[in-house]
Order: structure tokens, then sequence, then C-alpha cells
């Protein structure tokens, strides 16, 4: 298990936990993550990751990248 923002480009995985507090994890479900989810990493582009999930393509910041472990 690693954090979302460690898999590289192209890589996928299912979401087996989400860190941080309840806000965090809140805010991430809310964008659809949630564990067993199968994620995508799209791009990597400086600080931010672009990742396909539910059919669609959301782009978070690194630091939220690191609370999706995969």
């Amino acid at each position: 298990m690693m954090p979302l923002s460690m898999i590289g480009l192209g890589k996928s995985g299912k979401i087996q936990r989400i860190s941080g507090s309840g806000d965090v994890r809140r805010f991430l479900s809310n964008l659809g993550f949630v564990e067993g989810r199968e994620v995508t990493v799209l791009s990597d582009l400086g600080g931010d990751v672009i990742v396909g999930i539910l059919d669609s393509r959301i782009a978070i910041n690194r630091d939220m990248a690191r609370h999706i472990y995969v």
C-alpha cells in the first residue's frame, strides 16, 4: 500500500484507505475517492495530480493525493 502521489503515471490501483482529518476524508469522499474504488493516475504536473475515477478526470494537489492509499 502506498500513497496515490507515488504510484506513477499511467498506473492504476484500488483505494485501500483514506487518511487525514474528518474534513479531508469528507472532501475526498465527495469527489468520489472511497475505499474499493479504482483510480488511475493520468497526469502528474508539478504539484497537481490528475486522476481518472468514475469516468471522470479530477485534479487534486499532491498533499491531497498523499491521503489516498492504493
